[in-house]
């Protein structure tokens, strides 16, 4: 066979997905296995939503559609964003992708050479790096620290900033941490943004996911800019609407940026399905009962693992105040964050994602995804308990 390209040495992959693989193929051979692996709600997609989309398929809605998206879809996210914003974005600032993971690689491949720097936090999504590194560009690590709740420091990110920078990500609330940036923190990125003539691009995917005794709040970067020079938001439907396998998202940016994302997107996907977006039509537009009622369940579930963790011998767990994450300090097991993780899978039939895979400074580390049932929670404290105490 002829030799691959160099871009195919540089790729990673998800390894959370590579974890619940292998997770599986355990469930298959009769192993009882408790996932807390992968970022995905467990309820089912809102009813209302569903129809949506199968009212669209029966009606014929099967068809290529305008690569930019469908108009009524770029509506209701403008409206959307002017309710959770403050403002509302031109047409032309709107794209519709397959799922926001796809807004990362467009955006970046949009505005990066090979050699130009991103800064990131460090641990942070495994798809920032991974982008990262199959373009050629550089990540520079701002370290998280749990000290500071995990939250990314302006005074770093300021040190880090070279001839070489081109963006900033930031992710609020975070993944996998579960931190959320204080309004002050996110303009003081901005501002950095604005100085020294950068991308922001905000990944704000748990945006709706901010409990309400945090004492910080959602804040978006684009509120300085609405979205017109250097804010890029990448959104999306799968985790504040239980649509994870839809794969939907909007993106907003500075025209300019748009217009190119979107060629790129029609290059690789011709258009996101048709009634697909007719289905984040209706999640946009209709009620949102249920979703208020995820974050609510979220909550509770946030407070249960949390003391859970605290109970067992060799782990520290500080309160996520958004997305759906514990992120407990387990160094005190003496094991790495691999090791250990190994030990949850085979020996205790639970399965998480070890924290170096976020990073190096998720060394020390395991994320728990507790956007799952409560009796899950319960069963995996128990026995972590039953083995470390």
């Amino acid at each position: 066979m002829p030799q691959l390209s160099h871009l195919t040495g540089a790729l990673i992959g998800q390894k959370m997905f590579q974890i619940m693989s292998r997770a599986n193929e355990l469930e298959r051979l009769g192993h009882n296995i408790l996932h807390f692996e992968i970022g995905e709600p467990e309820f089912r997609t809102p009813t209302n939503i569903t129809d949506a989309a199968i009212s669209a398929i029966r009606a014929g809605n099967t068809r290529y559609v305008n690569s930019q998206g469908l108009l009524e879809l770029r509506e209701e996210a403008r409206n959307t964003t002017l309710r959770s914003r403050g403002f509302k974005p031109a047409l032309e600032q709107i794209l519709v992708t397959p799922g926001a993971n796809a807004q990362i690689y467009l955006a970046a491949a949009c505005t990066l050479n090979t050699g130009d720097e991103v800064i990131i936090p460090d641990p942070s999504f495994v798809s920032y790096a991974a982008i990262l590194h199959a373009l050629g560009a550089v990540p520079v690590i701002a370290r998280l620290r749990e000290e500071n709740n995990f939250r990314m420091d302006p005074e770093e990110v300021a040190s880090l900033i070279s001839p070489s920078t081109k963006m900033i990500i930031i992710n609020s609330p975070s993944n996998p941490t579960g931190a959320v940036a204080t309004k002050k923190e996110i303009s003081d990125f901005y501002k950095l943004a604005e100085r020294h003539d950068l991308f922001i691009l905000s990944d704000e995917i748990y945006a709706r996911m901010i409990y309400e005794d945090s004492d910080v709040g959602f804040f978006s970067p684009s509120a300085h800019d609405q979205c017109q020079r250097h804010s890029i938001i990448v959104n999306g439907f799968s985790k504040s609407y239980a649509m994870t396998g839809w794969r939907l998202g909007v993106t907003t940016g500075p025209p300019a940026l748009i217009s190119k994302m979107g060629l790129l997107l029609e290059t690789i996907f011709s258009c996101t399905p048709p009634f697909i977006q007719m289905a984040g039509i209706e999640a946009l537009s209709g009620p949102q009962d249920e979703i208020s009622e995820m974050v609510s369940q979220y909550r509770k579930r946030r407070d249960l693992i949390t003391a859970g963790l605290n109970s067992v011998n060799g782990f520290r767990c500080v309160r996520p105040e958004g997305a759906f994450y514990a992120f407990p300090n387990t160094e005190d097991t003496g094991l790495s964050s691999s090791h250990l993780a190994e030990v949850l899978m085979n020996e205790l039939g639970i399965v998480v994602s070890p924290g170096n895979i976020f990073g190096q400074h998720g060394e020390g580390y395991l994320r728990f995804c507790y956007a799952v049932p409560e009796e899950r929670i319960k069963a995996a404290i128990e026995r972590l308990v039953g083995h470390f105490n």
